[in-house]
């Protein structure tokens, strides 16, 4: 068969159902293949909403995302989502078709060195040289990219190599000698942290995606409920732990609640898993958890000890050492009691720092439209978000309970994330309700994608919090730089719900608080493509705040 069809096949044999993607010339080939193929294609309006698309359907699904592009132009407008799934831990293998292999390097039309420019941002990059290769490259990018510390794995295919025949036979087992995860935690190590556990009075769990990945988020609830610990979320981590848990301390960090970040302050252990360490979490770091002993569980041993000095590391994945750990709490004389104390503490602090807001006649608020949304889906949605206030608010007044259904852009905080994630998401778990919460600036970025979800009928809904501004750079003019609003005014705005009628979408545009529910409850009962387009208090500013440079319990707003 050609080495077209060798790809088709490879892809169905590593489990590919769906790929998204773009053609163009050098990856015609690949495309008639594929014309002939039963996978489900769906066709993007850029290349980037095919990386944020395949990065979507994995977070939501657990599976690996799959895109396509064409070389030069079709291959860079990739980078921004392969970055961001890089930096998120998403298990993604992105395809790019390259000029002839006789003209590599002749600067040919539409030759870029896509494996080059990469070469930071991906787990491992293949440039196809031998036809032949193409099945086991396909098998070997797959395992890379959902093995370990998942992440993008990027396949660059001249076109001459497409057109060679080649005589197909599936990609052997697998055998990269220096490339070995460390799934099992050291079982010295794990006793040292159980040992802690028990000597401990005011531990919390630090918790990030690494959970998630993992499929951890039982051995994670039978860790806290056992020893009555505390949960704190990274935005990542968020669904690991229902935040309706009496021991939820929701989201910490720079906009994480006030007594998320009073605990980690004020802790005498603290339990990192599958997170790391990130500067929105720490703030300052010389004062981070200052008082605390650390344990850090995590897949990638490159990230003990990166940012914070760890006493007791433990490298392997979540589900195995937290399991671990458990059972050997449980052999253990322990007093579960003896947190007592500490979790009193943690209630005086949410009774008198909660999350809130104060409303404004006549406006409708953000974070009420969260709450609705929340209500209305009985918190059982799929919640995307693009980045900026949208994404706080969305990690903070909606009431998350379950992995997989809060997707967002932690580590590159990309706009125009959200909008084709959600699409990808739907994709993938299309018995859900998907919402992607977004703003006004960042929803723009990646707004043709309307007529991918239009032309495929998936029935994703974008809920806008429109304030007029790009408002979390807004927000920082406001406190630190005298109101002086440079660039950040977005004056010239398009009607979104005629816009997206035009594309053949569902548009309405809210002004009323009274009106919220019921545009949310309109949209799901359509099925069909939907932009809601809330017209909320234009200068409201996400609180809590940790300013740069400060630490976590230096905040600011909402939370006394």
């Amino acid at each position: 068969m050609k080495g077209s069809e060798a790809i088709i096949e490879s892809l169905k044999a590593a489990g590919t159902e769906v790929i998204f993607g773009l053609p163009g010339g050098v990856v015609i080939p690949l495309y008639d293949a594929l014309f002939d193929s039963d996978l489900s294609h769906y066709l993007v309006r850029h290349e980037q909403g095919a990386a944020h698309m395949a990065d979507g359907y994995a977070r939501a699904t657990g599976k690996t995302g799959v895109c396509i592009a064409t070389s030069g132009p079709g291959a860079t407008n990739l980078v921004t989502g392969i970055a961001n799934a890089y930096l998120d831990s998403t298990p993604i293998v992105a395809i790019t078709g390259q000029v002839r292999s006789d003209l590599i390097g002749t600067d040919a039309f539409q030759e870029v060195d896509i494996t080059g420019i990469t070469q930071p941002i991906v787990k491992h990059s293949y440039l196809i040289k031998d036809p032949k290769d193409i099945p086991r490259v396909i098998k070997e990018a797959f395992y890379i990219a959902s093995s370990g510390r998942p992440g993008p794995v990027l396949i660059d295919i001249p076109v001459d190599m497409q057109n060679a025949e080649i005589d197909y036979v599936e990609g052997k087992k697998i055998d990269l000698p220096g490339y070995r995860p460390t799934l099992k935690g050291h079982k010295k190590q794990i006793r040292a942290a159980a040992r802690a556990i028990t000597a401990a009075e005011k531990p919390v769990l630090y918790v990030g995606g690494g959970v998630i990945t993992a499929g951890a988020e039982k051995e994670l609830q039978a860790l806290a409920k056992l020893m009555k610990i505390p949960v704190a979320t990274t935005l990542m981590g968020i669904g690991t732990f229902p935040e309706d848990n009496v021991l939820s301390l929701g989201m910490l960090g720079m906009h994480g609640t006030g007594y998320a970040n009073y605990a980690v302050t004020h802790s005498d252990l603290l339990i990192g898993v599958g997170a790391r360490f990130d500067d929105r979490v720490t703030g300052k770091l010389s004062t981070f958890a200052r008082h605390a002993k650390k344990i850090h569980i995590d897949l990638d041993p490159a990230e003990i000890s990166k940012n914070v000095l760890i006493d007791i590391p433990i490298v392997g994945d979540a589900k195995n050492v937290l399991a671990g750990l458990v059972a050997e709490l449980k052999s253990m004389k322990r007093d579960a009691r003896k947190t007592a104390a500490w979790i009193d503490q943690i209630n005086t602090w949410k009774k008198k720092h909660p999350l809130s807001y104060q409303d404004e006649e006549g406006s409708i608020m953000p974070q009420f439209v969260v709450e609705e949304i929340d209500r209305v889906t009985r918190g059982n949605a799929i919640i995307v978000t693009e980045v900026g206030q949208n994404q706080m608010w969305s990690a903070l007044f909606y009431k998350h309970k379950k992995p997989r259904h809060f997707i967002s852009s932690g580590g590159l905080g990309t706009m125009g994330f959200g909008f084709p994630a959600s699409i990808g998401a739907k994709v993938g778990r299309p018995d859900k309700t998907v919402i992607d919460i977004a703003g006004d600036g960042s929803f723009q970025m990646t707004i043709q994608e309307l007529a991918t979800a239009v032309c495929y009928d998936i029935p994703v809904i974008v809920c806008i919090l429109n304030n007029g501004f790009l408002g979390m750079v807004r927000q920082w003019q406001e406190l630190f730089w005298n109101k002086r609003y440079s660039e950040t005014i977005i004056s010239c705005q398009p009607d979104f719900a005629a816009l997206a009628d035009a594309y053949g979408a569902l548009g309405i545009t809210i002004t009323e608080k009274k009106d919220v529910a019921d545009a949310i409850r309109t949209a799901i009962k359509a099925k069909k493509p939907a932009v809601l387009d809330f017209k909320v208090r234009a200068e409201e500013n996400v609180f809590p705040m940790v300013p740069a440079g400060k630490s976590i319990e230096e905040m600011i707003g909402g939370h006394k």
